[in-house]
């Protein structure tokens, strides 16, 4: 998974938004307002992302794949994961764990903002 993948597809999620909120080098992903995903975009050859997770599930994850899933750099480690691309996961499996992340954001959304986004 490249850049350019990766925010084609988050961008492709019902209601999501991107925004540099911390400045030029951090994409960042949101539905209704809430971060789903944050990408660096000063990295050179080594795409990394984080991405919120169920806390036992981002244990598991941290555990099974040792130096591609990582407590969240710079985010409350219990509910975010630092995931490197290109490396023990497959691209399907990157865009699972994306997919956890924005549906997890979207289950804690006011049922209101969920019938906009007709999920």
């Amino acid at each position: 998974m490249n850049i350019e993948q990766l925010r084609e597809y988050c961008i492709c999620k019902k209601g999501a938004t991107e925004e540099l909120p911390f400045g030029p080098d951090t994409l960042v992903f949101k539905v209704a307002g809430k971060v789903f995903l944050l990408v660096g975009l000063d990295q050179i050859g080594k795409l990394s992302f984080n991405v919120k997770c169920d806390p036992e599930y981002a244990v598991e994850l941290r555990e099974k794949y040792e130096s591609t899933v990582l407590p969240g750099y710079h985010m409350n480690k219990k509910h975010w994961n630092t995931v490197y691309a290109n490396q023990a996961l497959s691209d399907k499996e990157l865009f699972a764990l994306i997919d956890h992340s924005y549906d997890l954001i979207v289950k804690a959304l006011p049922l209101k903002i969920r019938e906009t986004l007709s999920l």
